[in-house]
C-alpha cells in the first residue's frame, strides 16, 4: 500500500514539528547559572560598580553601557539613561560640557537637562553613588 501525497505531507510536517520541539528542550539541571564575570562590575554596597571615580572627569562624564555618569562639579556624580528622550537613540559622546545624541543633534547638560533640542525633556535619571573609589549604580 502506498501513502497518498496528503499523508506524506502530514507525516513530514509532524516529523518536522517534533524535531523543532525536541531541539528547544532543555536538558540537565535546569537553567544555566549566570557567570558573575558577565556583569559590568561586582556588587558593592547593594549596587553594581560601573566606573571608577578617576574615570569620570570633573566637568564631563563617561558612557558605560546604558548609563551615563557625569561629574558636573568635583565630587558630585549624576547618572542617566543613555537613551535620548527625543526618539530613543543612544547618546554617544560627552564633550564640551554636554552629552550628545548622534541621531538628531539633541544635547544635554551634565545634570541631564536639555541644552539643545529637538529633545524637550531631560534624560531619565538613574541613581548612582560614590562608594570609596567606585561609582555604584543603585
Amino acid at each position: 500500500m502506498h501513502a497518498t501525497r496528503r499523508q506524506a505531507l502530514v507525516g513530514t510536517g509532524i516529523t518536522l514539528a517534533a524535531t523543532a520541539v525536541a531541539g528547544c528542550a532543555t536538558y540537565g539541571d535546569g537553567p544555566a547559572k549566570s557567570d558573575p564575570s558577565d556583569s559590568a562590575g561586582p556588587a558593592h554596597g547593594g549596587g553594581e560598580v560601573i566606573a571608577e571615580v578617576a574615570d569620570v572627569p570633573v566637568g564631563s562624564g563617561v558612557i558605560v553601557g546604558d548609563t551615563v555618569v557625569t561629574q558636573p562639579t568635583a565630587g558630585v556624580f549624576k547618572g542617566f539613561s543613555s537613551k535620548c528622550t527625543h526618539k530613543g537613540c543612544t547618546v554617544n559622546e560627552i564633550a564640551d560640557g554636554t552629552i550628545h545624541c548622534p541621531c538628531h543633534g539633541s544635547e544635554f547638560n551634565l545634570d541631564g537637562t536639555v541644552a539643545k533640542g529637538p529633545a524637550t525633556r531631560p534624560l531619565d535619571a538613574k541613581s548612582v553613588e560614590m562608594e570609596g573609589d567606585s561609582i555604584v549604580l543603585q
